[in-house]
């Protein structure tokens, strides 16, 4: 979440807080409950209550929230909330009453006052603003950076849309061509009649149907196998590349061309007629998530971590999608690529 970044929000905030802390000050005692706050006596009390409160703040901000509230896991939220009040409560004891008490020899709090039930309600009152502050805080933000991000989402699709409307005119070309091949090759050479049609099939699933955010899993399972049968046929016997996938399938849906990304890296940068060094595909399908593990020879010329635009792309979409919620890694180590992608079903 680049929320994190946005410091003149926390800024404003603190200064707006503590001028209209001065102001009810003035109003309810004038000038002179004005001028308490800046007596030598009244600071280290000052110095230390904001120190609790800015770092029970920033605690909820940038660990809370985004760990639960984020992801509307309102109870565990709630919990953590009294958490945080005790927390503040503990804090400001140790800064106030023991260490500040060490210089001063004046307690903030009565003796009466000080005991654990009284004192934890009393601040409970104290902890509860910056929580509030930062908790809203933190939504306004998200909510202005998922609007962008949707606004964003909004403006590709649109170009996507007007750029698939002129791509129509050569698959159209395109599809009429196999087909007719097709037709004058079924009875003469079926074998090859067949793979016409297959790369036909593999076409249309490019330019038709992988359209949608969401296709079944199955389908992109088979449009990677279809993708490795045709560099079957170029190699001959000559490809060494292991294609594995354990789990079941069943009716579970994944992002569209997504899993394609990575295959096709390790054709098109990786070394795949080695059998020394063969590629390896394997995909994992468990209840919850997908993994996938790519592992291939790196041709020396080809600098494949730079050739970063298509990887880019998939990271953004992943992103837009899942938010945090998917891992993807990429690492090159003695001659080897690797890549990793795991994502939530």
């Amino acid at each position: 979440m680049e929320i994190k970044k946005h410091w003149k929000y926390h800024v404003i905030l603190g200064i707006a807080l503590l001028l209209l802390e001065w102001l009810e000050d003035y109003t309810i005692n004038g000038m002179k409950g004005l001028m308490t706050n800046f007596t030598s006596d009244y600071q280290g009390l000052i110095l230390t209550f904001y120190v609790c409160s800015i770092a029970i703040y920033f605690l909820n901000f940038f660990v809370v929230a985004p760990k639960l509230l984020s992801k509307k896991r309102l109870i565990p939220f709630i919990i953590a909330v009294f958490g945080m009040i005790l927390l503040f409560a503990g804090l400001r004891y140790l800064s106030q009453e023991i260490i500040l008490f060490e210089f001063t020899g004046r307690h903030n709090y009565h003796n009466n006052s000080r005991k654990l039930i009284f004192y934890v309600f009393d601040n409970s009152y104290y902890a509860i603003k910056p929580i509030l502050y930062s908790t809203i805080v933190f939504l306004v933000l998200q909510y202005n950076e998922n609007k962008d991000k949707l606004f964003q989402l909004k403006l590709e699709h649109s170009k996507g849309e007007v750029d698939f409307l002129k791509s129509q005119i050569s698959p159209h070309f395109l599809f009429n061509t196999l087909n007719t091949f097709y037709s004058e090759l079924i009875d003469k050479q079926p074998d090859t009649a067949k793979d016409i049609y297959r790369l036909s099939e593999l076409l249309r699933y490019v330019t038709y149907e992988s359209d949608k955010d969401f296709m079944p899993l199955q389908q992109e399972l088979k449009f990677i196998e279809d993708y490795i049968y045709f560099y079957k046929i170029r190699f001959e016997d000559q490809l060494f590349v292991s294609f594995e996938v354990n789990g079941n399938v069943g009716e579970k849906r994944v992002p569209s061309l997504v899993l394609i990304h990575f295959v096709e890296n390790l054709f098109k940068h990786g070394i795949v007629n080695d059998a020394a060094n063969p590629a390896t595909i394997h995909i994992s399908i468990e209840d919850t998530f997908l993994e996938l593990k790519t592992k291939n020879k790196v041709l020396l010329s080809d600098k494949y971590m730079d050739s970063g635009v298509g990887a880019a792309n998939v990271e953004r979409r992943l992103k837009a999608i899942f938010d945090e919620r998917y891992e993807i890694q990429y690492t090159k180590e003695n001659g080897q690529f690797e890549s990793y992608l795991k994502l939530p079903l």
